[in-house]
This record gives C-alpha cells, structure tokens and sequence, in this order.
C-alpha cells in the first residue's frame, strides 16, 4: 500500500488531533458518558450510513481505490464507516467546548446597562 491509501485515514486522524485535546483543555465530560455519546454517534451516523451504502450500491458514487486502504464493509472502505463516527464526535466535541467557552466568558447572560 502506497502513502496515498491512508490519505482518508490522514484525514481522519487529523480531525480527531485537533479535538481531542479540547477535552482536557475545557474539562469536558463528554467522553465519561459513554452510553450517551454512542447513542449520539448512533442517532447522527445510522441515517448517513445508511444512505452512503445505498447510493454506493446504485453507482451514485464511488471510493478511489487508489486512496482508501482495501478492506471493505459491505462495499464501503473502513475508512468511510469509520467517517460516520468520527465525524460526529468531533462536531459534539467542539459544541461542547464552544459551550463551556461561551460560560465561561459570560455568553448567554443579559448584558448589564451602564449609565452614562
């Protein structure tokens, strides 16, 4: 396998490298609630899923062979099954730090009147 095979892991890597530290560095407590957060990915991936895999079988689209890794699930790479997790908890992730940014700095609270 070339480097150009793991271009779609790179790129999943990538985004998770950039999260991740958000939950140390916002104390989030996203990841002690693990029952929760595979409902989330579950609720927020299935759908997709699901349409990825039909529109693959109806030659809608198609995956490079060239830039995935060989292993397939039903047709789709690993990599695209793998999308459909990742994908949504970097987007909880950084929804969560926003929030914890946002009160932290006092977003959200009605803005005091100053008197001139």
């Amino acid at each position: 396998m070339s480097p150009r095979h793991w271009s779609y892991v790179a790129m999943l890597v990538f985004c998770l490298a950039g999260t991740l530290p958000l939950v140390p560095a916002f104390g989030l407590r996203v990841l002690r609630q693990p029952r929760r957060l595979l409902l989330t990915l579950a609720v927020a991936g299935t759908p997709f899923l699901v349409w990825d895999l039909y529109a693959a079988r109806a030659g809608t689209w198609a995956f490079d062979a060239a830039q995935t890794l060989p292993w397939r699930v039903a047709g789709l790479p690993v990599e695209e099954i793998a999308f459909f997790l990742v994908i949504p908890l970097v987007t909880v992730l950084t929804y969560e730090a926003v929030r914890v940014a946002g009160h932290r700095n006092g977003a959200g609270r009605p803005r005091q009147r100053t008197e001139a």
